[in-house]
């Protein structure tokens, strides 16, 4: 990889810094979808020493974990409950173009992590999404409840449920965000 190029992807990268997602991180600090990005590779690095998980590659699941939310430094980060197929057509489009004039190793490299991603039938591919949807739910959880709009005090209960059933150690990481979501909405009540 030539400097030039390796500049330019960076560049391209560095925009999921100011890309902000729907969730707060603090008193009027919106999570970006870096910070995002970089809490799932640390989840996954962390699951990396889980018994469940020993078989697995974790290096790639963390290479996922990294590269997933790229195609948002194109069109920036739509809440789950907003984004049609459409949008979702047209940032996959937009990633993979960019992902396209990329020198080779790292074309074929992104390529084959971006089509295992989408096919979600490894069990790299299922930890890495499952984790996408868990760091959610962490984030939501972390957000003053004031934050919270009406729809999603029953999706904070529903979301990603199916992507993390695979997974017994998920499974009951996912019981205590259900009952630490519990108590946080009791304690507005």
């Amino acid at each position: 990889m030539k400097p030039e190029e390796f500049i330019r992807i960076l560049a391209q990268a560095a925009r999921l810094k100011i890309t902000t997602r729907h969730c707060y991180t603090e008193e009027d600090r919106k999570e970006s979808v870096a910070d995002h990005s970089w809490r799932i590779a640390l989840m996954a690095m962390l699951l990396s020493g889980v018994d469940e998980y020993r078989d697995l590659d974790m290096d790639k699941v963390i290479r996922m974990c990294l590269i997933h939310d790229l195609g948002e430094s194109f069109t920036g980060d739509i809440p789950t409950f907003e984004k049609s197929g459409n949008d979702a057509d047209v940032e996959d489009d937009l990633f993979y173009q960019w992902v396209n004039t990329f020198p080779e190793p790292q074309r074929a490299e992104w390529t084959g992590l971006l089509a295992e991603m989408e096919a979600l039938e490894t069990k790299e591919a299922k930890l890495y999404k499952a984790l996408d949807k868990l760091e959610a739910l962490i984030s939501h959880n972390e957000s003053d409840i004031s934050t919270w709009l009406p729809l999603e005090y029953d999706l904070q209960f529903t979301y990603g449920q199916e992507n993390m059933r695979f997974s017994p150690y998920l499974t009951q990481v996912r019981a205590l965000v259900d009952d630490w979501s519990r108590e946080k909405i009791e304690q507005e009540s």
